[in-house]
């Protein structure tokens, strides 16, 4: 399996209080906990995923940032080298999609590689009937700028497998669409035919993602000798 093993680090990057940590918990776990804590700095998890329409796996390392204003300018160290930028925002407060527009998808588009995946989240979609952003209003953004786009709810796991399937897709065949009706065929077929597509192989962290969870420590206490309030958790 190793020979057909990728590894992609995916970053989320939104507005605090959009609903990241409930996005990675839902996926990882199949769990919901409102959120109560921001999330401080950065916090690691990864989970493989298997593949088999494309005889592939897909090791992601999954990032949660920080999405408070005192934290902006120093979680541009997690997009470097990033593979995967998930772009959360809030359906229910405008303003988190403002920002995305305004200020993340610029930070992801000035500091990632050329060939990083951009895909917009439109979470909290359990609560449409509060909506402030319409999806054809965000989608008309996504489509404009050339990202992906999937409405996800953490509470009710809507969409969320399919916004890492997504990504994980476009890796794998830069052709993919997950809008276009041959994919999906191409996914019926593959799923009529195992069960167990796109199944769980890895969710625990091996000595390799311990010992990069310890230097990401070691880098943020010297980004704390610069700013004091900056600090991991």
């Amino acid at each position: 399996m190793d020979e057909n093993c990728e590894t992609l680090k995916v970053v989320l990057i939104g507005e605090s209080g959009v609903g990241k940590t409930c996005i990675i918990n839902r996926y990882l776990n199949n769990t919901f906990e409102e959120e109560g804590m921001s999330t401080t700095g950065a916090s690691y998890a990864s989970k493989t995923m298997l593949f088999p329409v494309y005889n592939k796996a897909i090791k992601f390392e999954i990032w949660d940032t920080a999405g408070q204003e005192k934290f902006k300018a120093l979680t541009k160290i997690f997009y470097k080298d990033s593979d995967v930028a998930i772009l959360v925002y809030d359906i229910t407060r405008k303003e988190s999609f403002e920002e995305l527009k305004n200020y993340w998808y610029n930070e992801i588009k000035d500091n990632s590689p050329n060939n990083c995946i951009v895909s917009i989240a439109a979470n909290k979609f359990d609560l449409y009937n509060e909506e402030k952003v319409s999806e054809d209003e965000a989608r008309k953004f996504a489509k404009e700028k050339g990202l992906m786009f999937r409405c996800t709810s953490a509470l009710t796991a809507e969409g969320i497998d399919d916004l890492f399937k997504d990504v994980g897709s476009k890796y794998l065949d830069p052709n993919y669409n997950p809008d276009d009706n041959s994919n999906n065929n191409n996914n019926k077929e593959n799923n009529n035919n195992n069960n167990k597509d796109f199944q769980i192989i890895e969710k625990t962290k091996d000595d390799n993602d311990n010992k990069r969870e310890k230097g990401l420590k070691l880098d943020i206490k010297t980004e704390k000798k610069k700013k004091k309030s900056y600090f991991y958790c």
